[in-house]
């Protein structure tokens, strides 16, 4: 216990009360998560709350973690990714019969006849979704949205696609990487970036396996060549990133 109150009063101050409660949410630290590897970063560690404090490109945290949801299943990362992007986008959201006469995307209601065409719901639990499947399933609900695979560009072109989008109000990031390649367990995996810390070189994962594994800062190259990795579900293509807004073209 001491050390949990020492961990949490060195973090106020660093960052300051707001964002470490901010931090706590997200984070939500359980005992029974699996261990991370050393070349990833907790956020709600000392080290990861300092990466926060000093971080230039973190716009899309706050409207992200107001958000933030754990995913349903084990296959359900990309559903519970477009949630919280498409709720941070303030799209206009489907009826919730539990919250009227609020509206609110879910990971319930994010399945349409429309959506069916793109991915069948019934599919899901059993092989997830492909980066190309969830920039699809956004673009139906309104966003515009750029899907990029890794394979098509360098390490350098992410870097400047996701700190720009990570600095501008309404804009967000989704990256589909290797779990494997970073170190942790296993298949592939779907979330939303929250920050880029340039002094570091690295990118916040808002990871929605919450049980599995906390929010965590990764190098660029690290996420880059995670993503740089073939997809057997998605015609052997490489993983990547969509930048999502709701700017016009």
């Amino acid at each position: 216990m001491r050390a949990v109150l020492f961990r949490w009063t060195r973090a106020l101050r660093v960052v300051g009360l707001a964002t470490v409660l901010a931090i706590a949410t997200v984070s939500g630290a359980r005992a029974d998560r699996l261990a991370l590897p050393p070349a990833l970063i907790d956020l709600g560690s000392p080290a990861g709350t300092a990466l926060f404090a000093h971080a230039g490109a973190k716009q899309a945290y706050w409207p992200l973690a107001d958000e933030f949801v754990t995913q349903k299943g084990q296959a359900y990362c990309g559903i519970a990714s477009l949630a919280m992007v498409l709720n941070a986008l303030a799209l206009p959201a489907p009826a919730v019969p539990d919250y009227g006469p609020f509206t609110s995307f879910t990971q319930d209601n994010l399945f349409t006849p429309a959506t069916e065409k793109i991915i069948p719901q019934a599919y899901i639990p059993t092989h997830g979704m492909t980066l190309d499947q969830v920039g699809a399933v956004a673009a139906n609900f309104g966003a515009q949205v750029r899907v990029i695979h890794a394979g098509t560009v360098s390490a350098v072109h992410f870097r400047a696609d996701a700190a720009a989008a990570l600095a501008k109000p309404g804009h967000f990031v989704i990256v589909n990487y290797l779990r494997t390649a970073l170190g942790q367990q296993r298949y592939g995996h779907i979330s939303p970036l929250g920050a880029y810390d340039h002094r570091s070189d690295r990118f916040l994962i808002l990871d929605v396996a919450r049980y599995k594994y906390p929010p965590v800062w990764v190098r660029t190259a690290d996420l880059f060549a995670a993503m740089n990795t073939i997809d057997a579900g998605n015609d052997n293509q490489t993983r990547g990133y969509l930048l999502l807004d709701r700017t016009k073209p």
